[in-house]
């Protein structure tokens, strides 16, 4: 049986080894950058944080983190969050945290961006539901045209977004990412392309898996 909280915290320790003094790494959402916090806590660097939402700043406050606002950063070094589904393609689902609009704009600002996930996020192709962020400007009125779109009770973005699933298949997702960005009043949707993926460190029993686009390296 896997151990997936074991190959969580090993993925999240192999990527911080990747932060540095003086660098500024922006940080995601979820409970395998919960354990990033814990390994950057104990290795120390003297480096500055972005938190992509109110829990992981706290978090990462809590552990003694350097955590700046965003506005006060024009570009980050490094970027590292988790995943809820990894593809063979180098695709990626994210936002069952419901920060994805956030952890989108973080992952573009770095000139590299790390996944951390353990092995059951591994899938051959991607799967609904992906997630979005909503505008609650004539909401009601988006929801009737859109379809297989279910809004999650009591469900806030860390801006105030209504965070609702799409519920249909992925198909292809080079197809359908751009028809969700298109769709007016959705704010962000949870798939990341591969090439905004710099690589994806995965937890696989007592290993660490290095693949960028899909392929080991």
């Amino acid at each position: 049986m896997k151990d997936v909280e074991h190959e969580k915290r090993l993925a999240a320790e192999a990527a911080a080894e990747l932060v540095t003094d003086g660098m500024r790494v922006g940080l995601g959402t979820g409970s395998t950058v919960a354990y990033l916090l814990e390994a950057l806590a104990r290795r120390a660097p003297r480096a500055e944080y972005v938190a992509t939402s109110p829990r992981t700043r706290d978090a990462a406050l809590a552990q003694g983190l350097a955590v700046k606002e965003f506005d006060r950063v024009d570009r980050l070094d490094l970027a590292i969050d988790g995943a809820d589904q990894v593809a063979a393609s180098g695709w990626l689902v994210k936002g069952g945290g419901g920060a994805h609009t956030r952890e989108k704009i973080v992952a573009a600002a770095a000139d590299r961006f790390i996944v951390i996930a353990d092995s059951s996020k591994l899938v051959d192709e991607l799967h609904g539901p992906v997630p979005l962020e909503l505008s609650t400007f004539g909401l009601e009125s988006m929801l009737r045209r859109l379809t297989s779109v279910v809004v999650r009770q009591g469900g806030l973005s860390p801006d105030g977004g209504v965070i609702a699933d799409y519920q249909c298949g992925v198909v292809d997702p080079w197809v359908l990412a751009p028809a969700l960005s298109a769709t007016p009043g959705i704010i962000a949707h949870g798939l990341f392309d591969p090439e905004l993926v710099g690589a994806v460190f995965i937890g696989v029993g007592d290993e660490v898996l290095r693949t960028m686009k899909g392929a080991v390296i």
